[in-house]
């Protein structure tokens, strides 16, 4: 069972027109004027097609935490947002520590059929930080798992870094350091300085991050491995990413939209949906970070989407958990704070959003775009549209979204997943129906490798 899809007049990211041809997979024509039969024919007159976009940073909370979140409705949020592929964090119960773990969430990700689901490896047993979890079991696992985090917690034992990092260098793998020195974020709940002690809220000072950052690029630098860092958010981290390329240490950065747009002030309220880790920070390092993503700096957008269940936001500050979902909202959101506002065009937006997150992660097919033969995974988004995000528009079960009654520009019409429709006419496309095409590419792929 496999779809023809006919798209008529896209824009592609370097703003040529063209028809995109889908058939058992694979793009197998672009051009003007394509004619052919079609499952389904695409009017994607003003509509700009991007390569399937990837997120390296999603929290998808199955197994253990699925009140809050499972692979299925994690799949569902990411695809109405344009994603074709997610890595998904470890800090799960049990926790994505071994290699039944990994594969696991790998399965279900597959039988869920909305995007690629590649869990991404704890670097600690049970993310405590005491000894090595089974890296090269899961490396070499069914899941193939190429990413190591123990993101929520930061790996601040300097000697299991080091080891974590001489380790994944055997396989090609990345360590992603959630960068937060504990001892200097005991009961942090918002960016240190003037305003959080006018609020009375503990202030989470920068150099927490900054320090476990500069800390880990010398290890790495050290070992000659690959460090990736999570959800970079102040000015001071990008001058030390900066540094570190400078000197040609293998450091890759990743900075979420919530930090490319949202500033601190907007804990005054004390609406703990603007309760997040890393915390908002100032209008200085929000500049900092999108020049910084502008300049290849920091190489990635990733969303760090983080659902919560209502109770563990609808409460006072203090109590409230960290976290904002971003899955819906994340193309939009880089549009309104990079692209609209002239730093990013849109075949940067490829890069950052697309090219760059599937290389660190190393998944493959993606270095190759929207180009004949390359796997059909792309997004028609029109950039055009604006509307008030509210939450009809979230399609996984996390309703704590910062953006909520805002108005945001753009709106995803239709994604494109392994050569068939996940998103048509903005909306899901049926899981019954999906799991059906899902099913009919995984049989396809076998045969190929085995032909």
């Amino acid at each position: 069972m496999t779809e023809t899809i006919l798209v008529r007049g896209a824009t592609l990211a370097d703003g040529t027109r063209t028809d995109i041809l889908v058939r058992a997979g694979v793009i197998a024509e672009l051009g003007k004027a394509i004619f052919a039969s079609a499952d389904h024919l695409i009017d994607a007159d003003g509509l700009i097609a991007l390569p399937g976009l990837v997120d390296l940073h999603t929290h998808l909370r199955e197994p253990g935490f699925e009140q809050s979140e499972t692979v299925l409705t994690g799949s569902r949020a990411a695809a109405i947002g344009g994603f074709t592929a997610v890595h998904a964090m470890a800090n799960t119960s049990p926790v994505a520590d071994t290699a039944g773990v990994v594969e696991q969430v790998q399965a279900l990700g597959v039988a869920a059929g909305y995007v690629t689901v590649r869990p991404i490896g704890a670097v600690t047993v049970g993310l405590e930080g005491k000894q090595l979890a089974e890296i090269g079991a899961m490396a070499n696992s069914r899941a193939r798992v190429r990413v190591f985090s123990d993101d929520g917690k930061c790996v601040s034992d300097a000697l299991l870094m080091r080891r974590a990092l001489e380790y994944v260098t055997t396989f090609g793998g990345v360590v992603a350091q959630h960068a937060q020195e504990p001892r200097l974020t005991e009961g942090a709940q918002m960016n240190e300085g003037t305003l959080s002690g006018e609020l009375g809220l503990a202030g989470w000072p920068a150099v927490a991050e900054e320090s476990i950052i500069a800390r880990d690029v010398l290890l790495a630098q050290h070992v000659g491995a690959r460090l990736h860092i999570c959800h970079l958010s102040t000015a001071g981290s990008v001058d030390v990413v900066r540094w570190a390329k400078a000197r040609g240490i293998a450091v890759t950065a990743e900075v979420t939209p919530h930090h490319l747009l949202l500033t601190e002030q907007l804990a005054s309220g004390y609406d703990s949906r603007y309760k997040v880790n890393p915390p908002l920070r100032r209008d200085e390092d929000v500049h900092a970070v999108r020049a910084g993503l502008a300049d290849g700096t920091i190489d990635i957008v990733a969303t760090d989407h983080a659902p919560h269940p209502v109770e563990a936001k609808d409460c006072e500050w203090e109590a409230a958990a960290f976290g904002m979902v971003g899955l819906e909202s994340a193309l939009s959101v880089v549009q309104a704070s990079v692209v609209d506002t002239g730093l990013l065009d849109w075949s940067d937006v490829a890069r950052v959003f697309s090219r760059a997150p599937a290389a660190i992660g190393r998944l493959d097919g993606y270095d190759r775009g929207i180009a004949v033969g390359a796997p059909a995974e792309f997004t028609l988004y029109d950039a055009s549209a604006s509307r008030v995000f509210d939450t009809s528009r979230l399609r996984g079960k996390g309703l704590n979204s910062p953006y909520l009654e805002t108005t945001l520009p753009g709106r995803v019409v239709a994604t494109i997943h392994d050569g068939y429709a996940t998103v048509l006419d903005g909306e899901l496309v049926e899981a019954d129906a999906v799991a059906r095409f899902a099913s009919a590419a995984t049989a396809r792929a076998a045969g190929v490798r085995n032909g």
